[in-house]
């Protein structure tokens, strides 16, 4: 995981225990086979992928703590 990402993803995130539920959550459904939202060379692990994504804004948390694409479609419950 790279500092850098976790720095600019914890601007948009500052809740860390949130940004490390999301990060977890979608680590967790790439090593399923979902497939990455952002295109990153092959030396980027799933957590960057992750906190790219959520750099970019391509996932969000909705007001129910559920993880969304950008666009609003249904991803992964974070949490209980």
């Amino acid at each position: 995981m790279r500092p850098e990402l976790v720095e600019k993803a914890a601007q948009i995130v500052p809740e860390l225990p949130l940004l490390i539920n999301m990060v977890s959550t979608r680590v967790a459904q790439l090593s399923r086979g979902r497939a990455p939202l952002v295109m990153l060379p092959p030396s980027h692990g799933s957590a960057d992928v992750a906190l790219t994504e959520i750099i970019e804004g391509k996932i969000t948390i909705n007001k129910d703590g559920k993880l969304e694409e950008a666009g609003g479609d249904f991803m992964s419950a974070i949490g209980g």
